[in-house]
């Protein structure tokens, strides 16, 4: 598997060095996911936090297994977040204390539980600091180490750009079709299958900001703006999350350097930090381009209430290892950063 979103821009620090090369995801063990949680649980309490492991399954998969081994409605499952399909990930799942005594029945060859532990609260989307991946990369070339080797520091002090996977909007970008046409007008919920209404909505209108998000940081890369303050821009503080608009460029480009702080790139919503001019200019021209207005995204404003997600992100613990013919990765991001957008300032 290859396919790493080859149209979108990336940082440019790899300059002249060659890509590694190579084959990921060979194999669902090449695409190992560990979930670092916000809490652990405490013991006691009405619900069970199931650690999970499963392999080369999706997340719709997981939960309507243990939905049907358990016979608990999907509604009373809790996840903090959707892992891989192709990979070998574990996390935490919660449900309701009161099925303790057929938790077995949910280990098939796919999915095993580790282990069992009591919480006073149900897991809430989100609530995770974020995943430790180690990835494969297969029969690199012969210079990859050297490539790898240079690349990683500079990485870990600069970032890289914090575009949605692929997987955000898939196969065939359908599920981003189906969100652009429903902002447009162009279908309705309605047009959606009764059974699959509610979960595709939110995941087609979601794909249709993570897109324009994607269009917005491309821009920026591609006129070497990514690391650049600019008057008006919305800023994030790393640290915290907290957002300011950008007024005093050279204390703030001086943070943003050593950084402290990030610009921020929009998910358009009703509730949105806005940025002011003349940044507001390049999202107001995003927008026209792509045949929508702000308001648009106010018809479905409990889907698409709106956001801003840092353009840059920095990994911890990133190791690289040569093993034989192969490189394998090690790494921690936040949550939800795609470790395919980290890996493809390597490979391609």
């Amino acid at each position: 598997m290859n396919a790493l979103s080859p149209s979108l821009p990336l940082s440019g620090l790899r300059q002249d060095r060659p890509p590694i090369g190579g084959q990921w995801k060979l194999s669902p063990e090449d695409f190992v996911v560990e979930e670092i949680p916000a809490y652990e649980p405490c013991g006691e309490g009405e619900h069970l936090f199931l650690w999970i492991e499963k392999r080369d399954c999706s997340g719709e998969f997981l939960t309507r297994r243990i939905s049907k081994a358990l016979g608990v409605p999907p509604r009373e499952i809790g996840m903090a977040g959707i892992k891989d399909r192709t990979a070998v990930t574990r996390q935490y799942i919660s449900t309701p204390a009161r099925y303790e005594d057929r938790v077995e029945e949910i280990n098939n060859e796919l999915i095993q539980v580790l282990a069992v532990k009591r919480h006073r609260n149900k897991l809430k989307t989100g609530h995770l600091r974020g995943n430790q991946f180690t990835l494969w990369v297969r029969g690199v070339d012969e210079q990859a180490m050297e490539t790898a080797q240079a690349l990683a520091p500079l990485i870990e002090q600069w970032g890289f750009p914090n575009y949605f996977g692929d997987q955000r909007f898939g196969n065939d970008q359908e599920t981003l079709k189906l969100g652009l046409d429903l902002l447009r007008g162009v279908r309705t919920p309605r047009s959606i299958p009764p059974a699959k209404r509610r979960f595709l909505l939110r995941l087609a209108l979601s794909a249709a900001q993570s897109h324009l998000f994607n269009l917005y940081l491309s821009e920026r890369i591609a006129e070497q703006l990514l690391h650049t303050v600019l008057a008006g821009d919305v800023m994030e503080v790393v640290e915290s999350g907290g957002l300011f608009i950008a007024s005093d460029l050279e204390a703030e480009q001086a943070r943003c350097t050593a950084g402290e702080i990030v610009v921020s790139g929009p998910l358009f919503g009703p509730k949105m930090k806005q940025a002011e001019a003349p940044s507001v200019e390049r999202e107001d021209r995003l927008l026209r381009q792509n045949e929508l207005t702000i308001e648009q995204f106010s018809l479905f404003k409990n889907l698409t209430a709106g956001a801003r997600r840092p353009a840059v992100v920095r990994p911890t613990q990133l190791t690289v290892e040569q093993v034989g013919p192969d490189l394998r990765f090690e790494f921690a991001l936040p949550k939800g950063v795609y470790a395919t957008t980290l890996l493809r300032e390597f490979v391609e």
